[in-house]
């Protein structure tokens, strides 16, 4: 995959799958024309990796926390296109709450059910956490177009709370 995304090899895509169901085997290609295609081929795939994993902007599947250091990495690449969308994505994932809100719905006894989609949810956001270091140097941009988004993520994740144990 190029200087970026070397890690990407590193997961077992074919193992996970992706807020549709479907397999997360199209997930390193996506990524791969993030880094490396212009700036439309670019867009079209952070279109395609957000349904993939952030369906509808609010439901996250397994594949999802394993995707986010990947973002963050795109998105501090000073080579990538369209970070305003990538850092987007980010807040979208971040802000998920999908399944825990399904979860406290229900009966206790039925929370249980939605442990595995929880878990997804609390990953991808701890995940995105982890990359606010990175959020940060963007936030810090001479390019208004980078900086305002990255300011705008960290303020997301300043007012998102880790979840609760249910």
């Amino acid at each position: 995959m190029g200087s970026l995304l070397r890690g990407a090899s590193r997961v077992r895509w074919g193992e996970l799958r992706d807020a549709t169901g479907a397999g997360a085997a199209g997930i390193p290609p996506l990524l791969s024309r993030i880094a490396y295609g212009d700036e439309d081929t670019a867009r079209i795939a952070i279109d395609d990796l957000g349904d993939a994993i952030c369906a509808l902007g609010f439901v996250v599947a397994e594949a999802t926390a394993p995707t986010v250091p990947f973002l963050l990495e795109l998105a501090g690449s000073p080579q990538v296109a369209c970070k305003a969308e990538l850092l987007d994505l980010l807040g979208s994932i971040c802000r998920t709450s999908q399944w825990h809100s399904a979860a406290a719905a229900q009966d206790s006894k039925h929370d249980a059910s939605y442990q595995q989609q929880t878990d997804w949810e609390a990953a991808a956001r701890t995940a995105v956490y982890a990359g606010r270091s990175v959020i940060e140097g963007v936030a810090s941009s001479v390019r208004p177009e980078e900086a305002a988004p990255a300011r705008k993520l960290l303020q997301v994740m300043d007012d998102t709370p880790q979840f609760p144990k249910l």
